[in-house]
């Protein structure tokens, strides 16, 4: 199993609407992938590592899929439409990457 990992800097002064992130922008991504995506998560940055110290990312989601390929031959028809409604809730640029799924615990 993948995962794919979308992360959105914390950068002072950006624009980020998480009720639209996660209402309407992520439900509308597991739609277009279909049953390529098994399932996601989504992320609200809430502080760094040391005390008092700001959230590294301000958002990110976690797409999970049995494969690259999965992945992307299902995200590639939508990619344009899916990547044309990131204005409509940032004002900043996702970062990208994709895991293998070492260890899952339940």
């Amino acid at each position: 199993m993948i995962k794919v990992s979308v992360m959105y800097p914390n950068t002072p002064g950006a624009r980020f609407d998480h009720d639209y992130y996660r209402d309407t922008h992520m439900p509308m991504v597991k739609a277009r992938l279909g049953a390529a995506c098994r399932y996601y998560t989504v992320d609200k940055g809430l502080a760094g590592g040391a005390p008092d110290e700001p959230a590294t990312y301000v958002g990110m989601c976690h797409i999970f899929c049995e494969s690259v390929y999965a992945f992307q031959s299902a995200f590639g028809p939508h990619a344009n439409q899916i990547m044309a409604d990131i204005p409509n809730y940032t004002d900043l640029a996702p970062i990208l990457q994709i895991s293998e799924v070492v260890v899952e615990h339940g």
